[in-house]
């Protein structure tokens, strides 16, 4: 073996196997659905028709405080401006007349004949009603005798005042009011605030129509897609595993329909690569088991004999047969974690010197040079990783190459640094793999065409091993080949697991 900077120490141990017991196990079939509640686009459109309603009620409630208002205070404005009016017309009437009397009163008159729903009351300096709207039209004139009791509203806020002043003198006060109203509204003031809460009411209307049909064509657009994802489920659930939704976009549910397509083809590789794996592994059972089969009748039939040379043919497809479901059995633990990865701080160059020299025999027997080149100082080549099943990987590589290497080949593992990545080679000057096979080698029970026709022996299984191995130590493996000149598999394992921070040789977590 040619040797460069390689150290002897050899790191060996045994896996653990780890067992769950539990009471025990049950299964049923998915229960029908029943008792569906609403459908997703009418609990949308139910929310959009109540926000709405919700809203135009805050609204109107608010306009309806804020409208009254400044309503009230524009109406009674109007009525104090026209009592305003009223006082200094009289004002000058009783200037002119020298007090009260039948002009006074034909100027109040006046007055309110330019409203008729609005009423006027004067009141002299000693408090005596001379005019009143509620009297009979007799008593307008100022005769004596005129009624005493006024129709006029009591209440101080249904009535407006305004002072009758001479030469800086009260002489009278006029109060004025609207007949039927204890807002001082007028029949027209009356007319346009119900047309305004009308206007209001109508407008609170279109808005939560508009939301409904807002929330129609938004609920539509966001169930059509949700439908079509729970069609593509559907399907799914029921065999069809070519079912896509089809969804796309830039938004959440476009990224869910994208992640969707793509788990629904994840599922159908996966699912026929099972089926794949299912047939291969029958035909790999089947063929040791039919080689057995055959020889086992043939000697009891007494067409063969029982003798060592066909006994040991039956033992060694039974090794072939118990070699199969062993590597089997190791690549369907590391799959489903059964097999825990025992991460620790060990020296990688050391490990796969060790197994090279142990290999070294086996190579040479088969016609091969074997080489190990250290490419980095032992102290970097340090890194947490699982030694056994590193060393399990670096073997099935070393074999790979050794089975498809013709006599007279060389064979190179190295172990270097990569940036943070630990790295392991294997090398061989074998038959190599075609560009179109790459993708497939770390494939179960998988040959290339070359591989098939040469007689190697091997299980199908080891590359699968390889790849699941290097994934537990979050790594990846890569490979270079050309046929009839050989390939090149490349392990990178992280230096420093996520979970396992490197302190010094041998210490565990």
């Amino acid at each position: 073996m040619a040797r460069v900077d390689s150290h002897s120490t050899a790191h060996e141990g045994q896996g653990g196997q780890e067992h769950a017991e539990g009471q025990g196990a049950a299964w049923q079939t998915g229960r029908a659905d029943v008792g569906r509640g609403p459908s997703f686009s009418s609990r949308l459109i139910l929310s959009f028709a109540l926000t709405a309603v919700m809203t135009a009620a805050l609204l109107v409630a608010v306009l309806g405080v804020v409208w009254e208002g400044q309503f009230q205070s524009y109406t009674r404005d109007n009525m104090e401006r026209m009592a305003s009016n009223t006082a200094n017309m009289l004002a000058r009437a009783y200037k002119a007349a020298d007090g009260w009397g039948a002009s006074t009163n034909q100027v109040v008159s006046a007055a309110s004949a330019q409203a008729s729903d609005v009423g006027i009351q004067v009141i002299n300096a000693n408090g005596t009603i001379i005019y009143d709207d509620t009297w009979p039209a007799s008593a307008v004139v100022g005769e004596d005798g005129a009624p005493s009791v006024s129709l006029a509203p009591a209440a101080p806020e249904s009535a407006v005042t305004a002072p009758v002043e001479v030469d800086g003198g009260r002489v009278g006060t006029v109060r004025v009011w609207a007949f039927g109203s204890d807002a001082l509204l007028t029949k027209s003031d009356a007319a346009f605030r119900k047309n305004s809460y009308g206007a209001i009411a109508a407008a609170a209307c279109a808005a939560m129509l508009l939301a409904c049909i807002m929330g129609v064509f938004i609920s539509h657009s966001l169930s059509k897609p949700i439908r079509r994802i729970a069609q593509a489920a559907k399907a799914l659930r029921n065999g069809d595993l070519t079912a896509r939704c089809r969804v796309d976009g830039e938004d959440e549910i476009g990224r869910l329909g994208e992640t969707f397509d793509d788990m629904a083809t994840s599922l159908e590789r996966d699912l026929t690569m099972e089926h794949r794996l299912t047939s291969d592994v029958a035909h790999e059972l089947r063929t040791p088991l039919m080689a057995m089969l055959v020889n086992v009748e043939a000697m009891q039939d007494g067409v063969l004999p029982a003798d060592d040379e066909h006994l040991a043919l039956v033992a060694s497809e039974v090794r072939r047969l118990s070699r199969l479901v062993d590597a089997m059995l190791r690549l369907s633990r590391i799959e489903n974690g059964t097999t825990a990865v025992k991460l620790e701080t060990c020296d990688i160059g050391a490990l796969v010197g060790a197994i090279v020299e142990s290999q070294e025999g086996l190579f040479r027997d088969q016609g091969l040079e074997l080489t190990y080149i250290g490419r980095a100082p032992s102290d970097e080549l340090r890194c947490a990783a699982d030694p056994d099943m590193i060393k399990q990987a670096v073997i099935n590589l070393m074999s790979n190459a050794m089975r498809y290497t013709p006599e007279g080949g060389h064979v190179v593992v190295s172990v270097g640094r990569e940036g943070s990545d630990m790295v392991i080679s294997v090398a061989d000057t074998g038959i190599g793999i075609a560009e179109e096979d790459l993708p497939r080698v770390f494939s179960r029970f998988w040959r290339s065409d070359a591989s098939r026709e040469r007689v190697s022996g091997g299980l199908g299984v080891g590359l699968s091993l390889v790849k699941e191995i290097v994934s537990k130590h979050n790594g990846f493996v890569e490979v270079k080949s050309e046929l009839g000149q050989g390939t090149v598999f490349i392990i990178h394992i992280p230096a420093e697991q996520p979970s396992h921070r490197v302190r010094g040789l041998g210490s565990t977590h």
